[in-house]
Parts: C-alpha cells; structure tokens; sequence
C-alpha cells in the first residue's frame, strides 16, 4: 500500500497545477461565454462582446490561480501584465477565430466562442506555466 501510496502522491504533484487550472480556467471561461453571450443576444457586436467577455476572464482567471493553484504572492504587479499580456494574445487568437468562423463560415457566433475557448485555454495554460507563474 505504500507503494501505491507513494505513486499516487508523484501523479497528484504532476498533475494537480494541470487539474486546478481546468477548474479555475472553466469557472472563467464560464464568466467570459456568460458575459459574451449576453451581450451578443443585446446585439453587442460578437467581436466587442469577445473583447468585454475575455477581460472578465482574464482578470477572474488570474485571482484565482494566483491565490489557489500557483499560489505565488510575490511580484503581483509583474505576474499580472504577464498573465494579461498572455490573455490578450489569447484574445486576438479568438478574435481571428472568431471572425474566421462567423464571417467567412456562417457558424453560430456561440458556438463558434466555444471552440475558441477551448483552444485558447490550451494556449494559455502552456504559456502562463512557463512564464507567468515560475517560481
């Protein structure tokens, strides 16, 4: 059982920063859809709606990892613009997407935010690993 034991530590380790971050990266990306699809049903134009939407995630993504996944309080102010400056990339990645699924393909503007949701947060997660949140 120790044995057990000890592996399962070694996989939680590996993969808990992973884990929380979808948890984290859901609830946000949940905010971001809400607020883009309320907006878009204001007949908010899908792109600004996309703008407002992504800042709100951006910013409750970033209090959230912050103080319950990377749990890093130091460099706040630095560790932000980072976190936003990955945010914004990832903002202009699914406002491409955005426009290449809505305008040239005729998708649903709702479900075209999902797919793009999806491969941003990827996109993020790996960046934001790697530089925003280093110890």
């Amino acid at each position: 059982m120790d044995r057990f034991a000890t592996i399962a530590k070694k996989q939680y380790s590996r993969y808990r920063e992973l884990f929380f971050y979808g948890i984290i990266g859901g609830i946000s990306a949940f905010l971001d859809f809400c607020v883009y699809t309320l907006l878009c049903k204001a007949n908010v134009p899908y792109l600004i709606a996309n703008v407002i939407g992504v800042h709100c995630g951006i910013i409750c993504s970033f209090i959230l990892n912050r103080h319950y996944n990377f749990k890093v309080k130091d460099k706040t102010k630095k560790r932000f613009f980072s976190f936003y400056m990955i945010g914004l990339a990832g903002l202009a990645i699914s406002s491409l997407m955005l426009y290449l699924l809505v305008d040239n393909n005729h998708f649903n503007e709702i479900y075209s935010k999902i797919i793009t949701i999806i491969t941003v947060a990827i996109f993020q997660f790996c960046l934001n690993k790697l530089i925003t949140f280093r110890k």
